[in-house]
This record gives structure tokens, sequence and C-alpha cells, in this order.
């Protein structure tokens, strides 16, 4: 009596198995890579200067839009940043704070999951106050 393979789709199985097991380790590496603004961004000039009035006005901003997220201290560690699905940008390391203000505009105008885009929420003045604001977290 001849054997009855039971699982007579294994290789199908396996080999898709294969398959959607590459695409999800793509997709998450895609995900974890450096987030960069393209060069043309860094030729952006603030028109802003860092004046006390002017950082105020951008306080008023981050607290509204970015503190949930970011935390009072810009450090990521927001009350809104544990429901993230990665970790809120932490504004006090040199990796941020050695941007240009046009890369850190463009990344506010543009963003990234989870971090929504705001330029159609901020006008071009907020999101250049926000610049400001995040500067002041330089160490």
């Amino acid at each position: 009596m001849k054997k009855q393979n039971i699982f007579p789709h294994r290789k199908t199985m396996a080999l898709m198995l294969t398959i959607i097991s590459f695409i999800m380790l793509s997709a998450f590496h895609i995900q974890q890579q450096e987030w960069k603004a393209p060069a043309s961004a860094d030729a952006k000039k603030n028109p802003l200067t860092n004046d006390a009035t002017t950082i105020s006005a951008a306080k008023a901003v981050y607290v509204k839009e970015c503190q949930s997220c970011h935390g009072k201290k810009g450090k990521g560690d927001g009350p809104s940043a544990t429901d993230l699905d990665k970790p809120a940008g932490n504004f006090t390391t040199a990796k941020t704070q050695d941007q240009s203000d046009g890369a850190l505009f463009w990344k506010i105008s543009e963003g990234r999951k989870p971090m929504p885009s705001f330029k159609k929420k901020l006008t071009e003045l907020q999101i250049w106050q926000t610049v400001v604001y995040m500067r002041t977290f330089k160490q």
C-alpha cells in the first residue's frame, strides 16, 4: 500500500511563507531607515530670529501641537509617546540639532508615521517658530 501524502501542498506553503516573511522583513527595514530630508531642504533658511518674542510665540505652538509626543523638554517622552509604534524624536540630541533649519522645517511639514504632516495644519510661520523652539532644547 502506497503511503498517502497528508500535506500535498507543503512545498507551495513553504514557498509562500518564505515570500511573506521576506516582504514583512523588507517593510520593517524600510520603516527603520534613517529619516533624511532632501538636500534641497537644507538651502531653505529660517526667516525668524531667536529673540524672546519669537521664542514665546514658538513655545505656544510647540505646547499645543508637539509637546504631547515630544515632551516638555523635547526628549520624546510626552504622555502620548507611549502610544506610538516607534519612539518620538528626541530634540536634545546632536542627531536632531545638527540638522539644518530647512531640514527640520521639511520634516515638520511633511511628517512621517507616526508623526503627521503639519503643512496643512500650521502656517509656514508656525512651522518656522517650531524650528526655533526645537533649537532651545540644544544641550
